[in-house]
């Protein structure tokens, strides 16, 4: 059981191996049935950085952020997210480079690995994980597949430190997980009317980092379009 300032949380067991999802007082939550392999901290986390998310809001979006998304607004945000994630696992999965998976087998489940939670990083970020792994449940758009990097592509993971040349660890379209998940903090550190500083700030370090991952040309040349806006 886990008591804090911000949320009073319970939990049991289902029959079938799940944990009730967890329940805010006086607040709408996440829905989310988490596996038992999943700790009591790391589900209170979790909540709490989708009860941040539920409470940014903005009057102004950019133009893929309004297709992707819609409004910069927690309940659009949280609405998206919920119709693509039901289950949340930790797995080993996808690698020891790996911070997050999705198995298409398994419609609508996430898993994290030990590199989400035992690598310290700050809200948004952990975020940014969760939107882009949701992007990859997207049977109708074929997961949303990665593209390979180049062999000579200088760049390393912001989380792990990983080299990622040569790795299926970038995006050839703005559709893509790194992309759209990079459109999103970007239009969080420009546009939230009310985050703090430091939300903004780290949104625009983890934006400015998967923005690389995109090594198409033209749809490049559209993110930096979009982000001029």
């Amino acid at each position: 059981m886990r008591l804090s300032l911000f949320v009073a949380v319970f939990s049991t067991f289902f029959t079938s191996g799940f944990l009730l999802p967890y329940q805010a007082l006086g607040a709408s939550t996440i829905d989310l049935q988490f596996d038992t392999n999943v700790s009591a901290d790391l589900q209170g986390q979790v909540l709490t950085d989708f009860q941040f998310i539920q409470s940014v809001s903005s009057s102004k979006e950019s133009p893929l952020h309004q297709e992707i998304f819609g409004k910069i607004d927690g309940a659009n945000y949280l609405n998206w997210f919920q119709s693509r994630v039901k289950y949340f696992g930790v797995n080993s999965c996808g690698g020891g480079g790996a911070v997050a998976c999705v198995k298409p087998e398994y419609a609508n489940k996430i898993w994290v690995t030990g590199n989400y939670t035992g690598i310290d990083h700050p809200q948004i970020a952990r975020l940014m994980t969760l939107f882009h792994e949701a992007r990859h449940t997207e049977d109708a758009n074929d997961n949303w597949p990665h593209a390979q990097c180049p062999s000579d592509y200088p760049y390393r993971s912001i989380w792990t430190g990983k080299k990622l040349a040569g790795g299926y660890a970038c995006d050839s379209t703005v559709y893509g997980s790194y992309a759209s998940a990079s459109i999103m903090l970007n239009n969080i550190s420009k546009f939230c009317e009310n985050c703090t500083d430091k939300v903004k700030q780290d949104a625009k370090l983890y934006s400015d980092d998967q923005v690389l991952r995109v090594i198409d040309a033209p749809s490049s040349a559209r993110l930096k379009q979009d982000f001029a806006i």
